[in-house]
């Protein structure tokens, strides 16, 4: 849990990264895209509250699930409105292509496979996995 910081209460940016566990640069990111908000100085430096953290967590949490940042900012919108069905048809289209990437990887691990038992049989001649590359 991130505690208020000094008389004007929030944190700075460098602790409100390390709440959620990222850098500074990748919050000033995120400002950039519009996915979170810079708020105001107070005195020298800006101060983020705990909806900051959580929002900042909430981005971090969906990128692991595997979404981009453009939807992340559709699911960020939704966020306030009764518009489930938007967040689901997000989720499923995530789902899908999640499914895609697993075909693609399994498809490349039954190929690598192949080589590597080609490449050990040790035949004369270019080793098939190098063979395979220079295609």
């Amino acid at each position: 849990m991130v505690r208020s910081q000094g008389p004007s209460g929030g944190v700075t940016i460098a602790r409100l990264a390390e709440a959620a566990g990222v850098g500074v640069e990748t919050v000033r990111y995120y400002q950039r895209r519009g996915l979170m908000t810079e708020p105001p100085r107070s005195g020298a430096v800006r101060r983020y509250g705990t909806d900051d953290v959580r929002r900042l967590r909430f981005i971090r949490r969906a990128q692991t699930a595997g979404f981009t940042l453009e939807e992340i900012g559709e699911l960020l919108e939704a966020d306030g409105t009764e518009d489930r069905a938007r967040v689901r048809a997000l989720a499923a289209a995530r789902v899908e292509a999640l499914d895609a990437r697993i075909a693609e990887l399994e498809g490349a691990r039954t190929a690598l496979r192949r080589l590597h038992a080609d490449c050990a049989h040790g035949r004369a001649g270019p080793c098939p996995i190098l063979a395979a590359f220079d295609q």
